[in-house]
């Protein structure tokens, strides 16, 4: 049967509509829809080299999200709460409206637990409780979705929370996770788990799916940074409460986070690998980003 697939990410590379849509360009039986504010862009470009029909579309804009999703089979969802928390929850909101009026028959959502609710108020992490509440909209209106909530990125290692040169000339890694395991995956990954998924829903609709490639503890994570670079990196013994006063922006909320990773939240490693057996650990990662990490501690 020829289903149609339509991705309603921005299309960014290395993210995850720009992976979902690499992936489902590979499945048979799908085409794909990618959208995008800017169609012009060099990712979006690549996308339509690939094979994707790539259009403008804005999930502000219910006119624009309804035409795309007329008539197609299921689609992909990843919100943004960086943009604004309660613009996030309107357009998860408006296509899971839309998607039960049209009669999709399977989305999958980009979704995280909904920390506030689970811990009666005790933590808010913010960028994670936008994304539940969203969840919990679908199964409200009983679309078929499946919400895959993915580990901490691997990739957020080479930017934000790269390994910091101390006065010593040694380096740090600051993850504040007290001796706790903390699952990670490549963003790059969710695309081939994704595209498993629209193959084979039975069993996943109505579920959400904690997805992780291995835990590791901080100081796993530092040695192996130790490994592929030659350098000598250490994890920084840090509390979530000391690293809630860094100052930084969001430093509260990220704190709020490591401390939900601390409860070990569902992450299913054995699944994860089972709907893509070749899904990498952090060792692989950073093989893989060899050239990323030459200039990474310059």
């Amino acid at each position: 049967m020829n289903r149609k697939y339509h991705s309603l990410s921005f299309v960014k590379s290395g993210a995850q509509g720009g992976s979902v849509a690499r992936a489902l360009l590979k499945c048979p039986g799908f085409a794909v829809r990618a959208v995008t504010r800017d169609v012009s862009r060099p990712a979006a470009i690549a996308l339509r080299d690939l094979g994707a029909e790539v259009v403008k579309g804005d999930l502000d804009d219910k006119e624009a999200v309804e035409k795309i999703l007329k008539g197609v089979y299921g689609a992909f969802l990843v919100t943004n709460f960086y943009t604004c928390k309660e613009k996030e929850i309107t357009q998860g909101k408006l296509v899971a409206d839309l998607a039960g009026a049209l009669g999709l028959q399977h989305v999958v959502y980009s979704g995280l637990e909904n920390v506030n609710k689970l811990t009666g108020g005790a933590l808010k992490v913010g960028h994670f409780d936008t994304k539940g509440e969203v969840e919990e909209y679908f199964w409200e209106k009983g679309v078929p979705m499946t919400s895959v909530r993915m580990a901490f990125y691997y990739e957020n290692f080479l930017t934000d929370l790269k390994p910091v040169k101390n006065a010593s000339g040694d380096y740090d890694l600051v993850l504040p996770m007290e001796g706790v395991p903390m699952d990670g995956m490549a963003v790059a990954d969710i695309g081939p788990v994704v595209c498993s998924l629209f193959q084979s829903p039975d069993g996943y609709i109505g579920k959400a799916i904690g997805l992780s490639a291995e835990r590791l503890t901080a100081e796993q994570y530092a040695e192996e940074f130790s490994k592929h670079t030659g350098k000598n990196i250490k994890a920084t013994k840090i509390s979530t409460e000391e690293y809630s006063k860094l100052g930084f922006p969001y430093a509260q909320e990220f704190a709020n986070m490591y401390r939900f990773y601390q409860m070990k939240p569902d992450r299913d490693i054995k699944l994860t690998h089972q709907l893509y057996p070749k899904v990498k650990n952090f060792d692989q990662f950073l093989t893989e980003n060899k050239d990323a990490l030459k200039d990474l501690l310059k």
